[in-house]
């Protein structure tokens, strides 16, 4: 027995697509300048989708046929004679034009079924398609998910023009294996590249080349994720080693993931997940050219399964930890690259935040440590340990050098020495040749994470140095128990010294308390000096700065020192 179609997501979906297409239809000539070359190809999707579906609105409409034609003759300017198209930072990309691609061979299937009236189009699609494929065939990448978007653009034109040449290179790229890990993440573990790039690639290339363990990538990776979602319907991102680090993004991207899988597999974790994606709405106008070519996401989902509280996992891959409650949503991160590589870098996961508390509306963002020690920046952990059921240690050891004379061999005349970098600093010194006097540093952070909150025990070790650990309170609460901040502090960030701290949005609130067990007694409000977030030289000698924005409260002072860190929350009870 067949599952009966989910009429209310059709109608959604095709309303989303409508939105987006109707002013394309009714000015398809005003709406070109400035357009990428990407944006023009889904354009194109949506139009020829919207033309297509008898749930939308432009159903048949000549106009819909229209806009189309005059967006696939601006997308044909942007193609050069390699056939790969023009545009934006990546020259000459083959993985940028694959993106297109990928849009562009979805519109020939949809057009190829669609009768005379889309002729015109469909021969417009086959001409840009043809003139990129060898390109395509040949071409390399620069990033991992480069790798399936190519393969899904390969596999696309394979489907609709035929070629061994093009499957014989998808398999070339496919025999490097998947990048996932034994806990289900991307090498990348960025949910943007994930929803929008590896998912859907890898799930294409399942169904084209009929290769279920891709599917199954897909699916591991899906079910880690759940773990990822937090209560504000986003995903976690704190641990991505891509530009999403800094930033929240939706759960929203997932939704044709969940609940393509969940319809396949009948798991109700993933239609909860499904559900959850389409709670905000549904305003993805690309949804509805996926439901024409891939019909069963039209079929009801499963029966969701509900969510079991209260419920903990930890990523060891990424070393990140979370705890979840009906009062408490906690998230522990000590998974940066930073220690190691010894450097910020495009690629590499350096957000510095190493704890989320979440309380309902009241919610602390980022909880950061900044050390005065030689301009390396804030704590990243280089390791964390679990030392029983959501107790951890999060540790990093800070090491910089002062360096003696060269040894008599290693001297040059000439005084010309070879420049070198040391890990901080980059001179005509010839480091490696010098014996070093070394100085260290070492922060130890114990989380304990609790069903009400988080309790953190902060150990500074080392020379007398300054530390200031930044809470990042949400925008829109009030904090009550804090020094005021006068010219050193400024607007929206505070001091505690003896506390408590409650920071409160409706009846949502999280309570801060500190207790100084070893060290000097914590810094007023008036050592601005020492009450601000340094995030390192990397960053300061270009002028930049990874700070965070929001309601700040600081608590810092001299190193060394031992302090315990209280946060709890309180929540109204659910109402049944």
């Amino acid at each position: 027995m067949s599952t009966p179609f989910d009429h209310e997501f059709v109608r959604a979906v095709a309303g989303a697509a409508v939105r987006s297409a109707a002013p394309l239809a009714a000015d398809p000539d005003g709406q070109l300048a400035g357009v990428t070359h990407r944006a023009l190809a889904r354009r194109v999707k949506t139009l020829v989708a919207a033309y297509r579906s008898p749930d939308s609105a432009l159903h048949g409409s000549g106009y819909a046929v229209a806009a189309a034609l005059a967006h696939l003759g601006a997308l044909r300017t942007a193609q050069t004679g390699t056939g790969l198209f023009a545009g934006g930072d990546n020259v000459q990309s083959p993985p940028d034009s694959a993106f297109t691609l990928n849009d562009v061979c979805d519109a020939h299937v949809l057009a190829a079924g669609a009768g005379p009236e889309l002729h015109d189009v469909t021969a417009a699609l086959a001409e840009i398609a043809g003139a990129a494929s060898e390109s395509l065939v040949a071409g390399g990448v620069h990033t991992p998910n480069h790798r399936w978007e190519l393969c899904a653009a390969l596999a696309r034109l394979h489907r609709s023009f035929p070629d061994d040449r093009l499957l014989d290179r998808v398999e070339q790229w496919l025999a490097e294996g998947v990048d996932i890990d034994a806990e289900g993440l991307y090498s990348e573990r960025s949910a943007v590249y994930a929803s929008h790039v590896s998912n859907p690639s890898l799930l294409l290339l399942a169904d084209v080349l009929d290769r279920p363990d891709l599917r199954d990538a897909v699916e591991r990776n899906l079910t880690a994720t759940l773990d990822l979602i937090r209560p504000d319907a986003t995903v976690e991102t704190v641990h991505s080693r891509r530009q999403d680090q800094h930033g929240r993004f939706p759960l929203a991207p997932y939704l044709p993931h969940y609940r393509l899988l969940a319809i396949r597999t009948g798991r109700g974790d993933l239609g909860r997940a499904a559900h959850w994606a389409a709670s905000g709405g549904i305003d993805d106008p690309d949804l509805l050219a996926e439901t024409l070519l891939t019909p069963e996401l039209c079929r009801e989902l499963p029966t969701p399964e509900p969510e079991l509280l209260p419920r903990h996992r930890y990523l060891t891959t990424a070393r990140l930890a979370s705890r979840v409650s009906t009062t408490a949503h906690s998230v522990l991160y000590g998974g940066s690259d930073v220690p190691e590589q010894r450097r910020i870098r495009s690629g590499l996961a350096c957000n510095p935040t190493f704890l989320r508390l979440f309380a309902g509306d009241a919610v602390l963002d980022a909880v950061r440590l900044s050390r005065g020690f030689f301009d390396l920046g804030p704590f990243r952990a280089a390791d964390m340990e679990q030392l029983a059921d959501n107790r951890y240690r999060l540790t990093e050891t800070l090491t910089a050098a002062y360096y003696q004379p060269l040894p008599p061999d290693r001297r040059r005349d000439d005084g010309a020495y070879r420049m070198a970098d040391e890990g901080r600093f980059s001179a005509a010194l010839a480091f490696p040749d010098r014996p070093r006097d070394e100085v260290s540093h070492t922060t130890r952070v114990e989380a304990d994470l609790r069903e009400d909150g988080v309790d953190l025990r902060i150990d500074i070790s080392g020379p007398r140095v300054p530390w200031c650990l930044e809470l990042t309170f949400r925008a829109g609460g009030v904090a009550e128990g804090v020094v005021e901040g006068a010219a050193p502090i400024g607007e929206g960030r505070w001091c505690l010294t003896t506390g408590p701290l409650t920071y409160r949005i409706g009846d949502d609130e999280i309570r801060v308390e500190v207790d100084v067990e070893a060290g000097e007694p914590l810094a007023g409000p008036d050592r601005g000096d020492v009450l601000r977030y340094d995030p390192g030289q990397d960053y300061t000698v270009v002028g930049g700065t990874d700070a965070t924005s929001g309601n700040r409260v600081y608590i810092g002072g001299n190193g060394p020192q031992t302090l315990s860190v209280a946060l709890r929350t309180s929540r109204p009870a659910p109402a049944f």
